[in-house]
């Protein structure tokens, strides 16, 4: 893949899509008062106290492991651009990128930018940079539709929770999906010709390059999905699958609304997909998943940015005192 855009910059669009995520919010705001408003704090607070210490150890285990997984969405990235830059610098850019970009919102500012200020201090030009930040998008893309279509095969039932849509209806879209990622991976493994869309001039990448990408994927979904599962109570617990088909469908809308940390759009989905478990418990579950996927790793992301602009401004200030 490769991109002619030089550096990320501000559009009218963006603004556009900051309007629109915060009238996601605003929306999703109003339906949620509405689910909730028999609901008291003590009641969450409750569900919160009920949860075991082992399901938090492994909410966290998740938790890690999806950040993991988005770290090494940009190794692969970095592998099909024939680079070699370190993996610790990779993880933290990686972390900042996604910690920055969940909170804030689908935005330039949130992803390119950072990715920009880092990798060019490891002398990756905008082209590559450019490259890098598409090739991770699609990652991620490539994963939802691979773990999509694997659910709507595989409990074809499961659409009922998000839309009124047959279970045949269900596997056909299913199929569609997981045909579109087998036309990429045949694309790849035939060295299809490129193809231009706009400024985006597309490449299909190696065939190890594109395997990876198909673990890459779907492994943080499952993982972010898993935080959710975790936290919810045993009892009427609807299973795994169930979690993560619905999941899928919040978070896909979530990133469609562009509103920041997908805020109320999550809760309202998962509420409205799980009659079976009260309202209580699962607002306690998703209260879990934006603690350990959005918040900590938010406040973090923050000391990494501070800590690499320190390194920056010190370099740069040794730099200027060396002797002419």
């Amino acid at each position: 893949m490769s991109v002619l855009e030089a550096k990320p910059k501000l559009k009218r669009s963006d603004l556009i899509w900051t309007l629109i995520g915060l009238s996601a919010v605003v929306l999703s705001g109003f339906l949620l008062y509405r689910e909730l408003r028999n609901i008291s704090l003590d009641q969450i607070k409750g569900s919160l106290e009920a949860i075991s210490l082992m399901n938090w150890l492994l909410a966290a285990a998740a938790t890690l492991g999806a950040y993991w997984a988005l770290a090494w969405y940009d190794r692969i990235a970095v592998a099909h651009l024939g680079k070699k830059i370190p993996w610790r610098f990779i993880t933290l850019c990686s972390f900042t990128t996604y910690a920055l970009a969940h909170n804030i919102g689908a935005s330039v500012f949130s992803g390119a930018v950072v990715r920009y200020r880092a990798y060019r201090s490891k002398g990756l030009t905008p082209q590559e940079i450019g490259i890098l930040i598409v090739f991770c998008s699609f990652t991620f893309a490539l994963g939802t539709l691979l773990a999509s279509g694997c659910v709507l095969i595989a409990q074809p039932d499961l659409i009922h929770r998000v839309a009124n849509i047959t279970p045949l209806v269900s596997v056909v879209i299913g199929s569609v999906l997981l045909s579109l990622v087998g036309l990429y991976v045949l694309g790849s493994w035939r060295q299809f010709e490129p193809w231009t869309l706009g400024k985006l001039h597309v490449e299909y990448p190696r065939l190890p390059i594109v395997s990876r990408q198909l673990l890459a994927g779907p492994l943080e979904l499952l993982c972010a999905a898993a935080i959710i599962y975790f936290a919810l109570p045993a009892d009427n617990h609807p299973g795994y699958l169930v979690v993560l088909g619905v999941f899928l469908a919040s978070f896909s809308l979530a990133l469609l609304s562009h509103a920041p940390g997908g805020l109320g759009v999550l809760e309202v989905t998962f509420l409205a997909a799980m009659p079976e478990i009260p309202a209580a418990d699962v607002l306690a579950a998703l209260i879990v998943f934006r603690v350990f996927y959005l918040l900590l790793p938010f406040a973090l992301s923050l000391l990494v940015v501070l800590g690499f602009e320190w390194s920056q401004w010190k370099e740069k200030q040794q730099g200027g005192n060396l002797p002419s």
